[in-house]
């Protein structure tokens, strides 16, 4: 079992950032267990942490945005990239100022510190993200790819390509994050010649210069339009001759811009909250494109943590209540007793069983020649389910009644027809207290989850009334 990680102590950073240039101070600092990875304005001190998931995404313009319009940090991805790689689950993010320093454009400088300070096990269990069969994402705007296929391991695969004489086409190749120091951490930013005038337009980036960032000629401009560039971004370069890297004693590898794109992604990765098995071949990556493939991935984490509650049923097992049970404790009868069986009953969870036969009364009048069970039936079962866990805590449940008092984030996933088995998971949200039951219920059929809901109820004491 892969257990979380922390720093063993903390280490710091100063340097200026990108696009204000402006001086900033980092500093990690180990985290308890369970808490994840937040960063706090240490220049605002009574603002709140920021969790570094997809969620908090503010822009993907340039750069990775964290927070909100009035509380950011900005160019989060090479710091995140090196944790991520360094499989650290808890974090304190400690930034003074809005940007984290860009120190040499690459994200060296954090993989190495993070080694030397060392790394320590803490006692939870670390949560994978397991790729159970291949996912597919095109980002429509623009033309990246993403595929995850299911692989006991990790592994990315970049390809670019810029339709451009230089860099022309590259890939780089990341086999186990182990490789990640020597091989994707050293790779520099870099900046294509096409899009300085777009940067014109918003402002140079005051942080950026020829030590941090790989100019790229990916063609060569007139003697006028490059006069023109060197006056806005105060350089002294020669004009070049003809394509490629304009200040080749910064670059560290022949395909620096592939790998540098891989680098990226991994920081936006790491804005999932989990490590992930599995292998990516990913096609013209980008901020915006990798955040939404993120945004997709993070929908499946949650289906698959849901997943992973389902509890196991074998029919030939003795139930816990069968349906002569289920009718001394239930106040329901044919045709609205909506359970077969309970499996399992705990002090904080009960699973309930409904076999779906053709001859249910609803079919005859709900979608008739096309039968399927009303998504209001599969609440009022989860109710039933519930009402068990809930009369289970007193003496005497054959003489209480289970009233449900609120629905709430009730979501219909899947059709529920003849021939299927409902299992229904209700687990308490918080204890029982006077008599109120918060219960988060979960319906599934096979490895599906066909429904969900959370229910408030009360139990009260059974009146009858008496004979005239």
């Amino acid at each position: 079992m892969s257990r979380q990680r922390t720093l063993a102590k903390t280490v710091s950073f100063t340097g200026k950032g990108l696009h204000l240039g402006l001086e900033s101070t980092l500093v990690l600092v180990p985290a308890n267990e369970n808490e994840g990875i937040y960063f706090y304005r240490t220049d605002r001190p009574d603002s709140p942490g920021i969790p570094a998931l997809v969620g908090e995404v503010a822009s993907t313009k340039h750069t990775t945005v964290l927070g909100k319009e009035t509380l950011q940090v900005c160019t989060v991805e090479h710091l995140l990239s090196a944790i991520y790689a360094a499989g650290l689950d808890n974090l304190r993010i400690e930034v003074k100022g809005s940007e984290i320093p860009y120190l040499d454009g690459s994200s060296s400088a954090f993989i190495q510190a993070i080694q030397e300070a060392g790394i320590v096990e803490q006692n939870a269990s670390k949560g994978f993200f397991e790729v159970e069969q291949t996912l597919e994402y095109r980002d429509e705007e623009t033309g990246a790819t993403y595929i995850l296929s299911p692989f006991d391991g990790f592994e990315v695969t970049t390809m670019i390509d810029f339709k451009a004489p230089f860099p022309g086409q590259q890939y780089a190749l990341l086999s186990g994050l182990q490789e990640y120091a020597a091989a994707i951490a050293p790779a520099k930013s870099f900046l294509m010649l096409k899009d300085i005038p777009a940067l014109q337009d918003v402002g140079p980036a005051k942080g950026g210069n020829l030590a941090n960032a790989l100019l790229i000629a990916d063609w060569v401009p007139d003697a006028a339009t490059w006069k023109s560039w060197l006056d806005s971004f105060a350089m002294d370069l020669p004009l070049p001759a003809a394509p490629g890297v304009l200040n080749p004693e910064i670059q560290t590898f022949a395909n620096e811009p592939a790998r540098h794109k891989l680098l990226d992604f991994l920081g936006d990765l790491a804005l999932l909250g989990a490590p992930i098995k599995g292998r990516f071949h990913i096609t013209r990556p980008g901020h915006a494109s990798n955040v939404r493939f993120v945004q997709m991935l993070r929908k499946e984490l949650r289906e698959q943590r849901k997943l992973r509650g389902k509890p196991s049923y074998d029919p030939l097992a003795t139930p816990v209540f069968n349906s002569l049970r289920l009718e001394s404790w239930l106040p329901h009868r044919y045709p609205f007793l909506l359970l077969d069986k309970i499996t399992e009953l705990t002090d904080y969870f009960v699973v309930g069983v409904k076999n779906i036969t053709v001859n249910e009364s609803y079919f005859q009048g709900h979608f008739p020649g096309n039968p399927v069970m009303p998504g209001v039936l599969q609440i009022e079962a989860m109710a039933q389910t519930g009402g068990i866990l809930a009369l289970s805590t007193v003496e005497d449940p054959w003489n209480w009644d289970t009233y449900f008092l609120k629905i709430d984030n009730a979501k219909f996933k899947e059709k529920v027809s003849p021939g299927d088995v409902l299992l229904i998971k209700m687990e308490l949200l918080s204890p029982i207290r006077r008599g109120i039951c918060h219960m988060q219920g979960i319906a599934y059929v096979g490895n599906k989850i066909v429904s969900e809901a959370e229910l408030t109820a009360q139990i009260i004491r059974r009146t009858v009334l008496a004979e005239s």
